[in-house]
């Protein structure tokens, strides 16, 4: 009977565990909230509630946000608004700036797998990585370095697309992508030449996986009650996250490693060409802060922005263009015309000649795509910022301190008290006047972020968008394998194709 008894008990343990922590964190949802309070946004659910479609999280906001411009979800400790108020989203990224911050709640989260990177980190922190960082994006020997790199890796891509376009053969468009935009993240980042395109190591392979799959893994703890004892107990989705980390730091420590061997020897020669080199001149002077742990978090971060953004947004881009084929011959013909490249028989390495900064500038109807693109599907879906004192909103909400505030740059791409009528429907021409590309205001199309912190390497993300889309564009026409199949996203923090892009490509000739 004892052996029994603490046999159930044993396995009965965690199970209580569980159940307590539920009834606990219920109480201290509802508790506190104001849920009647008119001064406060309308509660719909709380955070939790959201794991019943998180299949499909951004599209159940977009269909919320037709109907409350701002709404609340409410958490264990605070309340999470969310909006596509273009007033609020000013009011949050420049007006009161200094009145928010990415809070203890996101930090959480995010301290697994971002650490101390500039998307995780406020104050001296953040200041420190964005000076750094603003400095390289605006320095010429990056501009050229950059370009140089994107030139090289899309000529390869040319050369990798050319064998994979012929008769019925069918291909993972975003996969092909995302290995590109790897191999010129890791040469203009770090330095390092990973040739993915022509085939990844198995540590890169695992590298890369590891990657997407704890991006995947650490935005569910927004909807996972359970997560931190999960993590405790290591068990479930913590316990694969743990594993995709660890891989993740392996390679990155490599990584490290081998450039401070590099540099120390003074055989790298070009050492303020790529962007970790910077920051470990930097870290000589305060070791003990700029430690290992704290480049890799700078690593990862710069991996999310530079690898993922441009990948995703040129594998929606195919996609838009795949769907919409008078666009992608508008993109096609603009192409040929604004670098005189109308000759069927130019190689490749000649049309890379062909795209300097001043072709780039002349591409408005190619960079209104893209932003077309950017508007329906943004790299970021979701991001927000948490209120560090009481605020009162321009819509008239009430915020406690603690409170979170998300912007939804999906959602605010399909509202039509934004965009007009039409806001559904890609129309590049949206963005032209007389043919010429007009921006719209960032706190109104949010992909780049707004205010202080904006995304620094915007420009940087439209030179290799531009790059990429132009050399397949000259040389190919691309269709859909499956014009049935229902094209979706993975929920995590960027917006990758769920599944892939399965596309053919057709080569263009003189006639075609």
């Amino acid at each position: 009977m004892d052996i029994f008894f603490i046999i159930f008990t044993f396995t009965a343990t965690p199970f209580l565990l569980f159940v307590l922590t539920f009834l606990y964190v219920m109480l201290k949802v509802y508790t506190g909230k104001s849920i009647n309070n008119p001064d406060y946004a309308p509660v719909i659910g709380t955070v939790f509630g959201q794991l019943f479609y998180f299949s499909y999280l951004y599209d159940h906001q977009a269909e919320l946000a037709k109907t409350h411009k701002t709404f609340r979800l409410l958490g264990p400790e605070e309340s999470e608004l969310y909006t596509t108020d273009v007033r609020n989203i000013e009011h949050v990224l420049k007006t009161n700036f200094d009145k928010y911050s990415k809070g203890k709640y996101n930090q959480d989260i995010l301290t697994d797998l971002f650490g101390e990177g500039i998307f995780a980190v406020d104050g001296d922190k953040w200041r420190q990585q964005r000076k750094l960082a603003s400095f390289e994006f605006s320095a010429r020997v990056l501009r050229e370095f950059s370009c140089s790199v994107f030139r090289t890796n899309t000529a390869k891509l040319v050369r990798v697309m050319s064998k994979v376009a012929v008769p019925d053969k069918v291909f993972d468009m975003q996969d092909i992508l995302m290995r590109c935009t790897l191999d010129s993240i890791f040469k203009v980042g770090f330095g390092v030449e990973l040739n993915c395109l022509e085939g990844s190591s198995k540590k890169e392979t695992a590298f890369t996986r590891a990657f997407d799959d704890s991006n995947e893994l650490v935005y569910w703890r927004y909807v996972d009650p359970f997560w931190k004892l999960k993590r405790f107990f290591n068990v479930g989705c913590e316990a694969s996250l743990r594993k995709n980390i660890k891989t993740i730091d392996e390679f990155v420590s490599n990584l490290i490693g081998t450039r401070r061997k590099l540099l120390a020897e003074q055989r790298y020669q070009n050492v303020k060409e790529d962007i970790l080199s910077r920051f470990l001149t930097e870290s000589e002077k305060d070791p003990e802060k700029m430690n290992d742990k704290y480049l890799r978090d700078i690593i990862l971060n710069f991996m999310l922005a530079g690898k993922d953004s441009s990948a995703n947004t040129l594998s929606w881009f195919f996609y838009m263009l795949c769907k919409n084929p008078i666009v992608q011959e508008k993109v096609a013909q603009e192409v040929t015309q604004v670098t005189g490249s109308q000759d069927s028989t130019i190689d490749v390495e000649d049309f890379m000649a062909k795209i300097t900064d001043t072709v780039l500038e002349k591409m408005h109807y190619l960079h209104a795509t893209l932003t077309e693109t950017l508007r329906l599907y943004p790299a970021v879906p979701v991001d927000g910022r948490c209120a560090e004192v009481d605020d009162v909103l321009p819509d008239g909400f009430r915020m406690k301190k603690g409170d979170g505030l998300y912007y939804m740059a999906y959602a605010m791409g399909r509202m039509r008290y934004i965009w007009g009528e039409d806001a559904e429907e890609f129309r590049p021409e949206r963005w032209l006047n007389n043919g010429i590309f007009q921006p719209e205001s960032p706190f109104k199309f949010i992909a780049f972020h707004a205010g202080p912190r904006t995304c620094l390497g915007k420009d940087f993300a439209y030179r290799q968008m531009k790059i990429v889309s132009m050399a397949l564009l000259r040389f190919f026409r691309f269709k859909l394998d499956d014009d049935t199949r229902k094209v979706t996203y993975r929920t995590m923090f960027t917006l990758h194709i769920n599944g892939g892009l399965y596309l053919r490509a057709i080569p263009r000739t003189a006639s075609s």
